[in-house]
């Protein structure tokens, strides 16, 4: 059965039905779509598939022409689900969050998963790109996927294929990072390289779809161990009265046996602060106690705390209080040069201060209005940039490092700028390093 399916995926006859368009799904399908496949998006956002079906791009790094030229292509977004019936390969690219107990909201993928398996057919491969626990794939797929008469491996194909997009990074794209793929069948395996061959330069194959799970937390745990250690280094270096900046810049010369990692105001994103709890939430089945990763969740987490603190410890020298104080935050977005606020650090830092009683604003050239987030609440719009505005404010907090910042123009006019990013290298009187 894999071997016509293979021939499909190699040939580009066969249809991609792509599960979420977002920032994973959404760069994929033009990928697809770019090498000559014939694509269909899922979602269940119906004003996003009205945005793509009027040519619209509602992420900012992907442009509005490429999603014009993916329809001219043949890329259909659609919320019928029932359509699934109609493509060779579907591939899962939705949330997987953390509940407000900090365990795995797998809701997302087994809703998702649900609604499509009366669709689904014989001869037809399913890849799950979402990060999740080790056993996902094979313990919650498998059996619903198996629930309909299929055998896996034999009738349909199952593999696991972690996301590892990074928006904003020029030097990376879709095509060029290397595809992890693991199948629950040496068969699906065959087939899960097939299906990515085409568009990603390199796959890697792994002997399992939990190996091939484990692998993207293990990057992303990888990540918020060595930022939860720089975050601490940072605190330490601040009591000392060290630049901790220095300290990274000076090591980073060194050609082995080192990798710099950069202290901010907590961490943000869809991976880095969720993907290590899903690995802590499995291990306790194994009776195992993650201490090292969950060390490095408690001082990310902190991290907005210890922003406040410089920030009331800053005015305070200038005869001021949070309470009643102005405060203009740079940089909403998760990371520099994005649109995505998704776990921001900077959004947890308004809140506190709001809270506080102060009053708060902010400038990002990449988002214009406050969005809608389920937890998160402000309607706001981005101030303009300028030496009058910046002189409104009582403190400005330099929460994420946007290169679109004319830095010279905020060191110049703002009276206090409490510095989460290591902008401002020499010293000054209006400048607090947080």
């Amino acid at each position: 059965m894999n071997a016509g399916l293979i021939d499909k995926l190699d040939r580009k006859t066969a249809t991609i039905g792509i599960v979420g368009l977002g920032y994973v799904g959404l760069p994929l399908m033009l990928r697809y779509c770019e090498v000559g496949y014939k694509v269909v998006g899922f979602d269940i956002d119906q004003s996003k598939v009205d945005a793509l079906k009027a040519g619209n791009s509602y992420i900012e790094h992907i442009t509005s022409a490429s999603i014009r030229e993916a329809t001219k292509l043949g890329f259909e977004p659609t919320t019928d689900f029932s359509r699934a019936r109609d493509v060779d390969a579907l591939i899962l690219c939705v949330p997987t969050p953390l509940n407000k107990y900090r365990e795995p909201d797998l809701s997302f993928v087994l809703n998702t998963t649900e609604a499509l398996v009366p669709y689904l057919h014989e001869g037809m491969v399913l890849s799950l790109e979402s990060t999740t626990y080790p056993g996902t794939t094979e313990e919650e797929l498998k059996p619903r996927i198996e629930s309909r008469g299929f055998k896996v491996g034999t009738d349909l194909f199952l593999v696991f294929s972690p996301e590892r997009e990074d928006p904003g990074n020029q030097n990376f794209t879709t095509r060029s990072i290397p595809k992890v793929c693991g199948g629950c069948t040496p068969a699906c395996l065959e087939v899960g390289i097939a299906l990515y061959r085409q568009v990603i330069d390199r796959v890697v194959p792994v002997s399992s779809t939990q190996a091939a799970e484990l692998t993207k937390l293990l990057e992303n745990i990888h990540r918020s161990v060595n930022i939860g250690l720089v975050n601490e280094m940072k605190m330490v270096a601040d009591r000392m009265g060290i630049d901790i900046h220095e300290v990274i810049r000076a090591a980073a010369t060194k050609p082995f046996g080192f990798v710099p990692y950069y202290p901010g105001p907590g961490i943000g994103g869809h991976c880095i602060p969720i993907d290590p709890f899903y690995l802590t939430w499995k291990a306790r089945e194994y009776g195992m106690h993650t201490r090292f990763i969950e060390l490095a969740g408690e001082i990310n987490s902190s991290m907005p705390d210890y922003v406040v603190s410089k920030i009331s410890l800053a005015l305070n020298q200038r005869n001021k209080s949070i309470n009643g104080s102005s405060i203009l935050v740079l940089g909403i977005a998760y990371k520099k040069n994005v649109d995505d606020v998704r776990e921001s650090p900077s959004v947890h830092l308004m809140e506190r201060l709001r809270d506080l009683g102060a009053r708060i604003s902010y400038s990002d050239p990449h988002v214009a209005s406050f969005p809608k987030m389920r937890a998160h609440s402000f309607d706001l719009s981005s101030v303009p940039l300028s030496a009058d505005s910046l002189k409104q404010f009582d403190c400005v907090l330099l929460a994420t490092d946007h290169d679109k910042f004319d830095y010279e123009l905020i060191r110049r006019e703002a009276s206090l700028i409490v510095d989460c990013r290591g902008k401002f290298l020499q010293p000054a009187d209006n400048v607090v390093r947080a």
